[in-house]
């Protein structure tokens, strides 16, 4: 029960985070050169886009997919270390059949493995052995089709360029989505359990083994990394097709700043012999520049004044002083001018009283050099009473001018002329039959 309250929390947050947060990449000065074709770096501390490339644009995601197949087996058992999964020979059979690789489970066909056991055998190594048995045991069990929830669930996070056709991330030409919709789904997965601590394991036991699985994830692998290793990488998972090319969720953490990185379709050809892990280069690449380059500001606070607005049927006042709902923290170059940021007001249109202090009047947009990055509520900073003769005149004036009562009145005004023209027609008509019965 725990479990599903900390999910439900989870999913609260995010949807009030997506709903009102308005995101949208600035035109840092990034001088890091960029391999993949798209890439959305996020501050995660604001929510802050700080780096984009093409990031709308539909790629083939390869095994990134395993994070929403995590996402659904992990919200589908309730005891991980308890729950235990046989591994079918048929399984394994299948795969290596097919020619889709495997990471270890193979040595334990006819056993059963902890679903934290096949969690970490999902996410750590290539993986797609755990995602075809967790998503093969969750379908026996529910009779749902998996594929199904894992869409289902995309949609219910906000994706809007995503489709799944399995749950490993094996080419298909409809199971596509984009670096936006990759760093949606990621961060959800970052709210579940054990999802931050299993990315950012390097080696892992499954259970009997005298071997362990290792990482894909070079950045995170300081023993078998090489050139890719990072020191300030945490996670999150990698891929590789022909048609996709090599795709990296990544996240690090500096000096108190934390970022999560997509990147996607960097070039991979093993038949040309481009193997190198660009998305891996490119991504510490943009990470230092990020740390070395970026930093926090608290650009105004709940008490700054922003803008008057004008207030109607007030008692004592024409305007009242706006001000931000809460403190405005962001992420700006360390290089920044006052000068560079304007904080404006999206409406001058009067509002009317009463106004508690605290109640959102309307939202301000945060331009850096004039590109619009966020948005804030704007807030009374105070009480404002209405005044009753001030209102009543307004309404009454209101009435009088508006269209329908001059639309009713018009009507009143015809249907009199013609009540009158039918009463003078009427009127005649009788004076002239008294008269023909009186001559006669």
């Amino acid at each position: 029960m725990k479990r599903f309250i900390s999910i439900f929390i989870v999913t609260l947050l995010l949807v009030s985070m997506f709903s009102s947060i308005m995101t949208s990449a600035i035109s840092f000065n990034c001088d890091v050169e960029t391999y993949s074709e798209s890439m959305l770096m996020v501050n995660l501390d604001s929510d802050m886009v700080v780096f984009e490339k093409d990031a709308d644009s539909k790629r083939y995601p390869a095994s990134l997919t395993k994070i929403m197949t995590y996402i659904i087996a992990c919200e589908y058992f309730e005891d991980y270390d308890n729950t235990r999964i046989e591994i079918k020979e048929s399984i394994i059979t299948s795969l290596e059949h097919n020619g889709i690789a495997t990471s270890g489970l193979e040595w334990h066909v006819g056993e059963s493995l902890t679903v934290t056991d096949l969690l970490y055998a999902l996410m750590v190594p290539i993986g797609h052995d755990s995602a075809t048995v967790l998503a093969d045991y969750i379908t026996e069990q529910t009779g749902e089709s998996f594929v199904d929830m894992m869409n289902e669930k995309a949609t219910k996070l906000g994706c809007k360029g995503t489709h799944f056709t399995n749950p490993t991330g094996v080419f298909n030409p409809d199971h596509y989505t984009t670096a936006r919709d990759m760093y949606i789904i990621t961060k959800y997965a970052m709210g579940l359990p054990m999802f931050s601590k299993i990315c950012g394991t390097s080696t892992y036991y499954l259970e009997g083994d005298e071997y362990p699985i290792t990482t894909t994830n070079y950045m995170i692998d300081a023993g078998r990394g090489g050139e890719y290793f990072y020191t300030y990488a945490t996670g999150v998972k990698n891929g590789t097709t022909d048609q996709g090319g090599r795709c990296l969720v990544s996240t690090a953490m500096y000096d108190g700043y934390a970022y999560l990185l997509v990147c996607m379709q960097a070039p991979y050809n093993y038949e040309n012999d481009v193997t190198e892990q660009y998305c891996m280069i490119e991504s510490a690449n943009m990470y230092r520049w990020a740390f070395l380059n970026l930093q926090f500001v608290k650009l105004v606070t709940k008490d700054t004044p922003i803008c008057e607005q004008k207030v109607e049927h007030a008692w004592d006042t024409d305007t009242i002083l706006l001000v931000p709902e809460t403190d405005l923290n962001v992420i700006l170059p360390n290089d920044y001018k006052d000068s560079d940021v304007i904080i404006a007001s999206d409406t001058d249109e009067p509002v009317s009283a009463p106004i508690n202090k605290g109640e959102i009047v309307t939202t301000a947009t945060v331009y850096y050099k004039g590109e619009a990055f966020t948005q804030i509520n704007l807030v009374s900073q105070e009480d404002v009473r209405v005044s009753f003769i001030l209102y009543i005149t307004e309404l009454v004036k209101s009435v009088l001018t508006s269209v329908w009562f001059l639309l009713a009145v018009f009507v009143v005004i015809v249907l009199f002329v013609v009540y009158v023209s039918i009463s003078s027609s009427y009127s005649k008509k009788k004076k002239a039959s008294q008269g023909n019965r009186k001559y006669k």
